[in-house]
């Protein structure tokens, strides 16, 4: 009897311990209950004070079972991957009311959630990386992402020879939109190029490529989960989220305590992770490349010639961490909502194109992470950054492979994937056309 009572009360003290947001479990119920209770009777407002409170909500429940759920936690990449998948299936099968949907997608795309998410990664991240360490992985890292795309270029037109598909019609409408670098800066200028050089309708060359483009996100996100899990025990292949095999011994010395949350600072962070991103629109305006490139062009600038003192970078890394701690689940609800078509991922999934965009994938691992072994940097996060963040949706799929691979921090080598890597994809389009047609 002594014994049931105290396994009843141990049961008891862990449920009023439990949090999920930091929050009491009753104190999150309540405030879940207020929120679901505005959703479904249309009560919830628009703009961010409505969009906030119902993705934070959302994202941390999907989120909490994700890394609960023991196949999902262990194999497929934890709470990421349900949010994600999640939140497109509620909203494909008509679960999430249609207006907060619309609020969702309209915070995520014309207020511009995910640029401002981007950007306070992308800055922050960069100027908060080790001077030194920057330098010199960067100047390897191309390599990296061509290793990736070679491979994942030559093993998709292999299979597809093999099964009757065609080698040519392999890479042009899988591999390449795949490693394109995501929808707006990868599959929908790649549409382009494909309908004015073949003299077809560039609404059915991108109907052609999305399926590839969306099975690819779904299926680079998977795999960054396994990474994730063979990093974890494969000893020596993985730097837990460090890209160089010597990056310990050239990381600066640094006496501030990042940590301590100074909210000044933070503040000083968001204005510079903004405005940054304006200057990178600026620039986009005059040359041709996109803004985002652009971006991680000029804060890598600024942080290779110590423009900026120390102590605006650590602002920088602030606002950084701020944001990847506290709104990662939200944006992971809002890229599911917002960009993922659960019946598009569902629809591709024919034995003949999973198994094409699985080799796709799987060579941009293979590739990049054996090129970038060679040239010093951990397979496992080279084949991330410069492979599965190539295979993915660009900006939206950068979030979801690094959040479920557990290495938000390489965000700028993720970013010089989608976005410069992306640039280069539409070159080498262009030159696949003249050599195939």
């Amino acid at each position: 009897m002594s014994t049931a009572t105290t396994l009843q009360d141990t049961a008891s003290v862990s449920i009023l311990d439990y949090k999920i947001m930091g929050l009491p479990l009753g104190l999150f119920t309540i405030l879940t209950v207020v929120v679901m209770s505005a959703t479904y009777l249309g009560a919830l407002p628009g703009g961010m004070v409505g969009a906030f409170p119902i993705m934070m909500i959302l994202g941390a429940i999907l989120n909490e079972i994700g890394e609960h759920a023991p196949i999902i936690k262990d194999y497929l990449g934890g709470g990421p991957i349900l949010i994600i998948f999640g939140s497109a299936a509620l909203v494909g099968y008509g679960i999430l009311p249609e207006k907060t949907s619309a609020i969702i997608t309209s915070f995520m795309k014309k207020e511009s959630f995910l640029s401002f998410y981007i950007a306070a990664l992308i800055c922050g991240s960069i100027l908060g990386m080790d001077r030194k360490l920057l330098i010199k992985a960067a100047v390897r890292y191309l390599p990296v992402i061509l290793g990736g795309v070679a491979t994942a270029l030559l093993l998709c037109g292999v299979a597809g020879m093999m099964m009757g598909f065609g080698f040519k019609e392999a890479v042009l409408y899988i591999a390449l939109p795949i490693m394109g670098g995501g929808m707006g800066a990868g599959a929908v200028p790649l549409s382009q190029i494909f309908g004015s050089t073949l003299n077809m309708d560039v609404g059915t060359m991108l109907s052609k490529m999305v399926p590839a483009l969306a099975l690819g996100n779904a299926i680079a996100i998977v795999c960054a989960g396994l990474l994730h899990r063979l990093g974890s025990v494969v000893p020596g292949i993985s730097g837990y989220g460090k890209l160089l095999k010597n990056q310990e011994a050239e990381a600066e010395d640094s006496t501030e305590n990042v940590d301590s949350i100074d909210y000044m600072a933070m503040g000083i962070g968001l204005l510079l992770a903004t405005t940054f991103f304006v200057w990178g629109k600026l620039l986009g305006k005059y040359i041709p490349i996109h803004s985002y490139a652009l971006m991680i062009l000029s804060v890598g600038a600024v942080k290779a010639l110590g423009l900026l003192p120390r102590k605006y970078e650590v602002c920088a890394f602030q606002w950084f961490r701020f944001v990847m701690v506290s709104l990662t689940p939200a944006l992971l609800l809002g890229i599911g909502v917002a960009y993922t078509n659960i019946q598009q991922v569902i629809d591709a999934l024919t034995i003949q194109y999973v198994i094409l965009v699985a080799m796709t994938v799987i060579g941009s691992i293979i590739g990049s992470g054996f090129v970038g072994m060679l040239l010093g940097f951990y397979p496992v996060e080279a084949a991330i950054t410069g492979g599965l963040c190539m295979a993915n949706m660009g900006g939206t799929g950068d979030v979801a492979v690094l959040s479920a691979s557990k290495r938000m921090q390489l965000m700028p080598f993720a970013q010089i994937s989608s976005r410069i890597g992306g640039a280069f994809m539409l070159i080498l389009a262009t030159a696949l056309l003249k050599i195939f047609m």
